[in-house]
């Protein structure tokens, strides 16, 4: 049997008082899928409300972008996404939080997504997030009551982006802040440029470019902890 992987993505449709649409950001989901997917692992989905999640960045001259879009196995995977109470931990290697802006207003306080993350890597499992993905990170604790980002070295979308995408006022926190709040040391790249940090078992990656290398990292953990 295969190892399977968790990914979460946002149930967060409004992009704050703007009147805009928001959640997941497709690259951030069809990339890392495509590189779990070749390593042979089972994905499987979950959301903060369960059922349809959410979808941004539908742009189909991305290949890999087209080719999820056009599968209807997986577009109805993430169309009818578990809910948290649906998911038992122990039957997961890994947990994957893809990006998108709607992960900023509905990960961060989900105790029962913290409560899972915290599991799977309490059983030696990998934890791994994208772009605003980290959102989720930000009140996972573990078992010592210790935030599971204090003391890790960790990537995210950087106050920098978040300027340039002129969101910095719409946006509940800046990510970048509130992981160094929680004791994380952040590393960056110039903006939009990829950047991956490994730090034990958290593999996170600052933005879209960072997506397909975030789970390349992820796979290469799991290759290790086999």
């Amino acid at each position: 049997m295969s190892q399977k992987i968790l990914i979460v993505l946002t149930s967060h449709d409004t992009l704050g008082n703007t009147g805009k649409e928001t959640g997941f950001y497709l690259p951030e989901v069809s990339h890392p899928v495509d590189v779990f997917e070749r390593a042979g692992l089972t994905v499987e989905y979950v959301s903060p409300k369960g059922g349809k999640a959410p979808m941004t960045g539908i742009d189909r001259t991305d290949p890999l972008n087209a080719e999820f879009l056009d599968n209807p196995q997986k577009m109805a995977q993430v169309e009818n996404t578990l809910h948290p109470t649906q998911v038992n931990p122990s039957e997961y290697a890994a947990i994957f939080y893809a990006g998108g802006h709607g992960t900023m207003w509905d990960f961060p306080d989900n105790q029962e997504l913290a409560s899972i993350a915290a599991r799977i890597y309490a059983q030696g499992g990998i934890v791994g997030a994208v772009c605003h993905g980290p959102a989720a990170l930000v009140n996972v604790q573990l078992a010592n009551q210790d935030y599971l980002v204090a003391g890790k070295v960790v990537a995210g979308f950087t106050n920098e982006e978040e300027i340039e995408v002129g969101l910095a006022e719409v946006v509940p926190f800046l990510l970048e802040d509130k992981l160094k709040e929680r004791g994380a040391d952040i590393e960056k790249a110039p903006n939009f440029q990829a950047k991956i940090v490994v730090s034990d078992r958290l593999v996170t990656g600052q933005n879209p470019a960072s997506a397909a290398g975030v789970a390349e990292q992820m796979v290469r953990l799991l290759v290790k902890t086999q």
